[in-house]
């Protein structure tokens, strides 16, 4: 007679253990590779918009503490430590409480002077170039009801990217002319209106707290709806931004 409770021992020790690589997998892609990344907040648009789902490349910068689940306080610094450029959209860590994660454009180097003048950017004392592109009138993208002045940007890197004005002369749009420190960055959101950012309570970005680059949009969906609604999907569902590269 077959012993059936071998087999099912077996079996059993077989599911297990396929469960527990698929975490291992799993907690691997997540940590060195890729890390899934949704947008909470209208401060990138519209480059980025509440309901995009993006995946964060976690190599682009090395690895840090803040790379791994909990952020344990296993070493200083970074591993294999790579550099952003002026331009990436990077998310990191909010420097007043690291629990939260952000997601900005980097403009500032270590060493660069920064600073907002009429809604003009400056770097280093030069202003930035900004060409006023068009209007949205699409509140998906804007959030508002009336269309909006879009300008592009252009960083001395040759870096170019769409940034929203939804009103004149408000508070980010003349600043203070700040000194981005060695081992920092200073990061500022698209929607230069709705954007708490390094101008205001974000301040300087340490190097550490970097996550990784913002990469490619694999899903988009409107209305506040959740991706497992696919119900909504119809009406909701963003088809021309899926797997869309940030830029």
């Amino acid at each position: 007679m077959a012993d059936t409770s071998s087999k099912k021992s077996g079996g059993f020790g077989e599911t297990l253990s396929v469960i527990v690589q698929a975490i291992l997998l799993a907690f691997v892609i997540r940590t060195f590779l890729f890390q899934p990344f949704s947008i909470p907040s209208g401060s990138m648009r519209p480059t980025l918009l509440e309901g995009d789902y993006l995946f964060v490349t976690k190599w682009s910068y090395g690895f840090s503490r803040y790379s791994f689940p909990f952020s344990p306080n296993l070493f200083e610094g970074r591993i294999w430590d790579g550099q952003p450029e002026r331009g990436d959209v990077v998310v990191f860590k909010f420097p007043p409480d690291p629990s939260i994660d952000y997601i900005k454009r980097v403009i500032g180097l270590p060493g660069d002077r920064v600073q907002m003048r009429g809604g003009v950017l400056f770097l280093n004392g030069e202003a930035v170039p900004r060409e006023k592109t068009g209007e949205i009138n699409n509140p998906d993208i804007t959030q508002v009801n009336r269309p909006v002045d879009v300008y592009r940007e252009t960083l001395p890197n040759g870096v170019s990217y769409d940034t929203l004005d939804l009103a004149p002369n408000t508070m980010g749009d003349d600043t203070r002319e700040f000194v981005v420190p060695e081992g920092h960055y200073f990061m500022m959101g698209d929607n230069r209106d709705n954007s708490s950012d390094s101008r205001f309570n974000v301040g300087f970005v340490p190097h550490e707290n970097l996550v990784g680059k913002a990469n490619i949009i694999f899903f988009s969906i409107a209305g506040g709806s959740s991706p497992l609604e696919i119900w909504n999907w119809p009406s909701e569902l963003r088809p021309l931004r899926l797997f869309s590269f940030v830029k």
